[in-house]
């Protein structure tokens, strides 16, 4: 099921990159066709909007109304499952508990010249949040992109999602309410994004954009990114899975179905130390997918993306690791603490056998958006100081700019920019 791989031969771990990229070579480049759709919906609005909806969601409505009224948003949640409703409050309580503890200190002080410098934060005024349909339409997704930003003081939070002419899941619509969402939108797709990016008759023009979307969404972001800013360019979920002799394969087998369920696209890796494990935890697989009601989206996912990843020893896991730079990591391994202290690239890590991944797409507390394809070299998951802005405040003293002065002339004239020269020179002078 899983293909196997040993990362302990020669030019391994190189050959492991050509593995890992050939998943995102797979994905067809939508940038060409994405740029007509979010010229025409800042030309045309709302118009161009509903033109689209209609053509991608492939619904017959004659409805123009592409907002949620407060009357549709009360009735959607009347119909929520009181279990459901009550795993949204725990859920929200603990994601909300765990963002409220990354503060962010402003701090002022004095230097020997007596200039005052000082860093202070400021939440982003408006921001937009892209939750998925259909299949993918999950509470969680509210939750976790919206938390952060009203944690962050966030006053304005618009947030669409595909559900003209259809019915919507009133989960997500519940988890809205809760957060505070200001507006909801009933479309999705690139056109959405366009729409929070320029601003149209019904929707709000946003200074930021979260969310996790399909390629046409991901390709729409890049492209609107500085006209707005966004979380990430997200690509299809990822699981690595640290085990060895100890491990349960059925546990193992499990996660990495869980995560292979997501999409054709997503990628489901095992790296152990132990080739009877890997045997096993294949034997399981084949076991659960006959049962599982996603069966054919994760074994596409599993024949196409999935890895057995051999290494013979702790350093060449480490390696193995560091190189997939997995959205997720679950390390349930004997001394595990001799391997996390060197693992530098991975988004999120689940420690120990009761620590599943699905854990932390629900109710652990930490956030689920998480940098995927290998971004997590560079890139960290969505928190609250995506929502800050941060802005340093400077005021130099007179006996400051006399000390201090002549060493940025000297700098200024070396770069050839003696405008930026003559501004401090023509406060040095004498009488000025």
């Amino acid at each position: 099921m899983l293909k196997y791989f040993n990362v302990s031969r020669d030019k391994s771990l190189k050959n492991l990159q050509t593995l890992l990229n050939r998943r995102s070579q797979a994905q067809k480049n939508q940038s060409g066709y994405v740029k007509q759709i979010l010229s025409n919906v800042k030309k045309n609005g709302d118009f161009a909007l509903l033109k689209y909806e209609k053509k991608f969601s492939k619904v017959k409505t004659k409805t123009i109304k592409i907002k949620f009224s407060k009357k549709e948003i009360d009735e959607i949640i009347e119909k929520l499952d009181k279990k459901l409703k009550s795993s949204i409050d725990i859920a929200f309580n603990r994601i909300k508990q765990f963002h409220s503890k990354q503060k962010y200190y402003p701090f002022n002080y004095k230097d020997k010249f007596k200039n005052e410098l000082s860093y202070k934060f400021s939440a982003i005024e408006k921001v937009g949040v892209y939750v998925p349909g259909g299949t993918a339409s999950y509470p969680s997704t509210v939750l976790m992109n919206c938390i952060p930003a009203l944690v962050a003081g966030v006053k304005n939070i618009y947030m669409t999602t595909p559900a003209l002419g259809i019915n919507v899941n009133p989960a997500i619509i519940y988890a809205a309410k809760k957060c505070g969402v200001k507006e909801i939108y009933k479309v999705g797709g690139p056109h959405s994004i366009a729409a929070f990016s320029y601003g149209t008759k019904t929707f709000q023009k946003v200074d930021k954009i979260v969310g996790p979307g399909n390629a046409f969404v991901a390709a729409a972001k890049k492209e609107v990114f500085g006209d707005v800013g966004i979380d990430m360019v997200a690509g299809p979920s990822e699981v690595s899975i640290i085990a060895d002799k100890n491990s349960n394969p059925e546990w193992i087998a499990a996660d990495l179905i869980a995560q292979a369920e997501h999409d054709i696209f997503a990628q489901s890796i095992l790296i152990s130390n132990n080739k009877n494990l890997i045997k096993s935890v294949n034997f399981y697989l084949k076991q659960q997918l006959k049962r599982l009601p996603k069966r054919s989206i994760a074994t596409k996912s599993l024949k196409n993306y999935g890895l057995a990843v051999f290494a013979s020893s702790k350093k060449k896991i480490i390696k193995a690791v560091n190189t997939i730079a997995p959205e997720h990591l679950e390390i349930d391994f004997n001394n595990y603490k001799e391997i996390i202290k060197d693992i530098k690239n991975a988004g999120s890590i689940f420690i120990g056998k009761y620590s599943p991944e699905a854990m932390g797409d629900y109710i652990a507390g930490p956030n689920h958006v998480l940098p995927t394809s290998g971004s997590a070299k560079f890139s960290s998951g969505l928190s609250v100081i995506d929502f800050l802005k941060r802005h340093s405040l400077i005021k130099i003293s007179k006996s400051g700019i006399e000390r201090l002065g002549p060493s940025v002339i000297n700098l200024a004239e070396h770069e050839n920019l003696y405008g930026h020269a003559y501004s401090i020179n023509i406060r040095l002078k004498k009488g000025k």
